[in-house]
């Protein structure tokens, strides 16, 4: 059980975020739903960790930028006084062949998905050494740890998170807070929706298990990890993807 901790989910608004968001409440954290352009949707999410029982608020933030998020991590401080859980789970993507890859959309995705990470944990690290104690939970992928061609950008901003992960691990290991990193594979999302069934069908085809899995199994992981259970697991990549990774 969580009851008493205060967890902040980035990019929680659909999604793998989404499911973080409410498994973590369901187990009596108080959730931070952060969004970037997704007001509509974060109100959903908080009004169904509502219904449920549960607590939490929507907050708006582009994790991207610095004194945005830094402006963010001061109001959740003031109000909550502490952050227990930090998930980093804000990502976006713009694949394309390197060879057509702009400079632009490069920036763009190592700037959310990896420099918003970043920014998380610096604005809230003196918080959490304060307190010596803590979870961050850093959502890589699978892409991260393999490479997948026409995702040079999105790939390279995975890998740093590992390189992320394992380095903020050391630094804060002595005071009690746990940093991890999560790896999905393909999973069941609202953006594979979209996938004829062929596709879905060529991509269960490349998974050991031979199928997707669910935002659900990355969220239970996540809640592993964000729990008194993984407190003797620090610096670790964890693989969600039906055995890809093998």
């Amino acid at each position: 059980m969580l009851t008493g901790k205060v967890a902040l989910v980035t990019g929680a608004s659909r999604g793998i975020g989404k499911e973080i968001a409410m498994t973590l409440a369901a187990q009596g954290a108080v959730v931070i739903v952060n969004y970037n352009g997704s007001k509509e949707a974060a109100c959903e999410v908080v009004s169904q960790i509502e219904q449920n029982g549960g607590s939490a608020e929507a907050i708006q933030c582009n994790v991207a930028n610095f004194g945005e998020s830094e402006a963010f991590v001061k109001q959740v401080l003031e109000k909550y006084k502490k952050v227990d859980i930090l998930v980093n789970n804000a990502g976006v993507t713009r694949d394309n062949l390197i060879m057509r890859m702009s400079e632009q959309d490069y920036d763009t995705v190592l700037d959310t998905n990896l420099k918003g990470a970043f920014h998380m944990i610096k604005h809230l690290s003196r918080s959490f050494l304060k307190q010596r104690s803590g979870k961050i939970i850093n959502i890589s992928s699978v892409s991260g740890v393999l490479g997948n061609a026409g995702q040079a950008n999105y790939s390279a901003s995975k890998a740093g998170l590992i390189g992320l992960t394992k380095s903020v691990a050391r630094e804060f290991a002595v005071r009690g807070i746990n940093v991890n990193a999560v790896a999905p594979g393909f999973i069941d999302t609202d953006m594979t929706k979209e996938l004829s069934q062929d596709a879905k069908k060529e991509l269960s085809s490349m998974i050991p298990i031979g199928k997707m899995g669910t935002a659900k199994d990355v969220a239970d992981l996540v809640l592993f990890l964000a729990g008194e259970g993984s407190d003797y697991i620090t610096g670790q990549v964890i693989c969600v993807d039906g055995g890809m990774c093998i």
